[in-house]
């Protein structure tokens, strides 16, 4: 009776033991099935941010000369909004196609086109006309009305489209959407690079 006895004993412990094994290993592989979605998860999702991140490192968009409109709709003295068709938009851009951007008129024929983007984090200031500056919502930044920093956090003032009258219009040289790595100031600075390049190309 007691070999019989032992041996059932030993009968359910195995059983128990087997059990155990296949509830680990169940666990393990419900463990190594979830890290892995998580990975692929992390993967799709980084890849985009990095590619926005890294945008100005993996292809540098080019400045054109775009037209903003007859100069004689901006008025002397005064600072308005306006837009253009960024000239390297792709038919999935939606609203981020049209760049919006500050026009401040003078006198005559002298302008100021800023880009509307505050340089402390790139969040969209707004004009106010009664005390003539640039408030950024988001931080308290403030500029003066030629773009140049007053107060608050950014570390310079605006970014100033290079201008030009033609045909009785304004155009300014710009075509990117300014992001964190893709500031105006890093394009038109590759761009200045690259005219100078090929002047000093042409005189050799």
């Amino acid at each position: 009776m007691k070999t019989n006895n032992s041996k059932t004993t030993e009968i359910e412990r195995d059983t128990r033991l087997c059990k155990g094994g296949n509830q680990s290993s169940r666990r393990d592989f419900l463990l190594k099935v979830g890290i892995g979605l998580n990975i692929a998860a992390g993967v799709m999702v980084g890849i985009p941010v990095i590619g926005y991140v890294f945008s100005s490192l993996i292809r540098r968009p080019k400045l054109h000369w775009i037209a903003l409109g007859e100069t004689d709709s901006f008025p002397e003295e005064e600072t308005r909004l306006s837009k253009y068709r960024n000239p390297s938009h792709r038919p999935w851009d939606g609203a981020i196609t049209d760049i919006p951007c500050w026009v401040r008129r003078l006198k005559g024929d002298v302008f100021q086109v800023f880009a509307i983007n505050c340089t402390h984090l790139g969040c969209p200031v707004r004009w106010f006309a009664e005390s003539k500056l640039f408030f950024c919502p988001c931080h308290g930044g403030v500029y003066y009305q030629d773009g140049s920093r007053a107060a608050g956090p950014p570390p310079r003032g605006l970014f100033e489209y290079e201008t030009k009258i033609e045909e009785k219009k304004l155009w300014i040289k710009g075509g990117i959407l300014p992001t964190l790595a893709n500031t105006p100031q890093k394009v038109y600075l590759n761009d200045f690079t690259k005219e100078q390049g090929e002047e000093t190309a042409s005189v050799k």
